[in-house]
């Protein structure tokens, strides 16, 4: 890979930071990173709340766990040697009830066997010491989670990427791929043709139609999934301090609404999760014909409907009422009342599902001789953003000698 061109679709966090770590591994490489926006980090990268997660939930042993773990170090590494606003503030879990107390207490045993330190479960006095205003019968507190500026992470990765030689190019949508006589890539866009050895798909909400132009069969689709936020009311913001989630309720795919104090001040509540109508759709209102039309004619979405009908069909009820939403929040924090809630922003999930209908949980890379796919990145992605660039970069060089 050292001499090799290697063009990278996608100038979200997970594709700058492959960037990045195939630059350090593969000096004389010649990287070429393609953004179909203006900017870099428009998308998912930009629209989440900015938490570090240390992998807490997920289970041990998967891709998920492991790039978790050692995915917030170098994320907090990277943010220090790089002036990125950063915090490691802790946050509870919290049982609203007796009937979460042994789901509690199984997630303290996988974030021990995750390697996690600090985890420990803490009763209702405790908890209200580190959350005065939190509500339920008993807590886990997780020390090392924290809150970050991911905007910035980018920007940062972006300013090192410039300086050690890599090229960034914006307003870049990849329209067509084609294979060269010699087993390469040129790559179209409204910005020029750009010719390549290896290619790396990054392109998170457009991955699977990226992979799609590559050669590659569309089994695995994205959904889009929006996640709606509320933020709280400045003179009731003393209701929240740091991170409060609920414990996750097995029987459903997401983690379920939760506070987060925002690394530049202020409190958001949320997300829930709701099909949105286009893939970069982040108002309720947003349309788009070919990405809803898409999701329709798949039959994994209506196997998934049939998986999940009593999720779904509350998703959306709350993403229609303050009050059901509200009500939600209450299990974590009792005092919240829906008018302490005003409109917040939202985020589209590029959800990976399979033609049976499951969620695809955790990190899926197809790997071809000139190519790999980044099919499904999942939350903590943007945590281990830099783990995962870690990864992909072994990952095409293996790739590329066999």
């Amino acid at each position: 890979m050292n001499s090799k061109r290697v063009i990278i679709v996608g100038g979200g966090i997970v594709g700058l930071a492959a960037a990045y770590r195939l630059g350090e591994r593969f000096p004389g490489a010649k990287i070429t990173l393609l953004e179909k926006e203006d900017g870099v980090g428009r998308h998912q990268t930009g629209h989440n709340s900015g938490v570090l997660h240390c992998g807490l939930y997920y289970k041990p042993g998967s891709a998920k766990a492991r790039l978790a773990v050692s995915g917030i170090r170098q994320m907090v590494a990277f943010c220090r040697e790089n002036g990125v606003a950063h915090e490691i503030c802790g946050k509870l879990v919290v049982a609203a009830d007796a009937g979460e107390m042994a789901r509690l207490d199984g997630l303290r045993e996988r974030g021990l066997a995750n390697g996690l330190e600090g985890v420990r479960r803490l009763g209702p006095e405790e908890l209200r010491e580190i959350e005065p205003h939190a509500g339920g019968v008993a807590a886990l507190h997780v020390p090392q989670e924290g809150i970050v500026d991911y905007p910035a992470v980018c920007a940062a990765l972006q300013a090192r990427l410039t300086e050690r030689g890599a090229r960034v190019v914006t307003g870049a949508r990849v329209q067509k791929l084609r294979n060269t006589s010699d087993g390469g890539w040129v790559a179209e866009t409204p910005a020029g043709s750009f010719e390549g050895d290896f290619l790396i798909n990054c392109a998170g909400l457009q991955c699977d139609r990226v992979a799609e132009l590559a050669g590659e069969r569309r089994e695995v689709r994205i959904l889009p999934f929006r996640g709606e936020y509320y933020k709280i009311r400045l003179e009731r913001q003393n209701l929240v301090r740091n991170l409060i989630y609920p414990v996750p309720d097995p029987r459903f795919p997401f983690l379920g609404v939760h506070f987060t104090r925002l690394i530049h001040g202020g409190i958001e509540a949320g997300p829930n999760a709701v099909l949105a109508f286009a893939r970069e759709g982040y108002r309720k209102t947003d349309f788009n014909v070919r990405d809803l039309a898409d999701a329709l004619s798949y039959g994994g979405f209506w196997r998934f409907l049939m998986r999940y009908p009593s999720m779904c069909w509350y998703e959306l009820r709350r993403s229609m009422s303050r009050e059901l939403f509200c009500q939600s929040l209450q299990r974590l924090v009792p005092e919240i009342q829906p008018a302490d809630l005003d409109t917040g922003g939202s985020g589209v999930r590029a959800q990976a599902i399979t033609p049976e209908g499951e969620l695809a949980q955790d990190f899926q890379i197809i790997a071809r001789r000139n190519a790999l796919h980044v099919l499904s990145a999942p939350s903590p992605a943007a945590t281990a953003s830099l783990a995962i660039g870690t990864e992909i970069a072994a990952m095409a060089e293996k790739a590329a000698a066999a």
